[in-house]
């Protein structure tokens, strides 16, 4: 009995520790200025206002941050995840000089703070000239998520039987039919996990977005939040606003890919 009341109080705990802040940015989110700076109806909007939400569309740049994030994460993605999953497969599968030495440079290189690698990086774009785009951001955010990316399928790779790869190549595919036919789509948990993480990464990314963007109609969602805060003031009821619909679409994407992750993670468990 001890124990269930304990695993029904950590259960609140968690709850309230997730749902508190998400409520609390809806409701300031819908109410007016005048509601937010005197304290009047502190746990429910009455009366609600949608006034922020308009205000985002009408007023500000919010819809092309919200297109410019979205490229540029689902481009990140797509790259890390193709860098990736070749990167992981040579190192589980393939047989050469130094194999465990890049290996190894993979986890140093995953636990390297981005915050450190963007002034060498920074450096290199502007020798080849090659700043100030959305282009440049999709070459960037990999430095940072093909590691990670490289590391988490190389664990789902090593769980899939040599056999199967060894049985494709006697009957006539190449290396690569084997890694498109064969190893991905056993992979596929592991592969759906690791754009997840990568969309989430890049969708919040904050510091490359500012360091490497100078066009303001080039800005991504955690940059153009910063135009709701000046000096010590912050413009509570947009940038809530704003940060409810920036948190939606990777609400979205978890609750969609969820279901398949933990299809795909189950028919694994039962096979094996």
């Amino acid at each position: 009995m001890s124990g269930r009341v304990l695993r029904w109080l950590a259960v609140g705990i968690l709850l309230l520790l997730v749902a508190v802040p998400l409520y609390w940015i809806v409701v300031t989110s819908l109410k007016t200025g005048r509601q937010i700076l005197m304290s009047q109806a502190i746990y429910i909007a009455s009366p609600f206002t949608l006034e922020n939400y308009r205000y985002l569309f009408e007023e500000t740049r919010f819809a092309l941050w919200l297109r410019n994030s979205a490229v540029t994460a689902v481009a990140s993605t797509i790259v890390s995840l193709a860098i990736g999953a070749a990167g992981a497969y040579a190192l589980t599968r393939l047989r050469f000089a130094g194999r465990r030495v890049f290996g190894a440079l993979v986890l140093i290189t995953y636990l390297v703070p981005p915050g450190l690698m963007f002034i060498p990086l920074y450096r290199t774009l502007i020798q080849i000239g090659y700043t100030n785009s959305l282009g440049t951001l999709i070459l960037a955010y990999p430095t940072f998520l093909v590691p990670f990316v490289t590391w988490l399928l190389m664990g789902f790779f090593r769980s899939i039987p040599r056999e199967l790869e060894e049985a494709a190549l006697v009957d006539g595919a190449t290396r690569l039919q084997t890694l498109w036919r064969i190893v991905l789509p056993l992979a596929a948990p592991g592969l759906l996990a690791a754009g997840l993480f990568c969309f989430t990464l890049s969708w919040n990314e904050f510091l490359y977005a500012l360091i490497f963007i100078a066009d303001d109609s080039l800005r991504t969602l955690p940059v153009g939040l910063s135009e709701f805060v000046v000096s010590d003031f912050a413009f509570w009821g947009q940038l809530m606003a704003a940060a409810a619909l920036a948190s939606l679409p990777v609400v979205l994407v978890y609750i969609y890919l969820h279901k398949y992750m933990v299809g795909g993670l189950t028919a694994g468990a039962v096979k094996g």
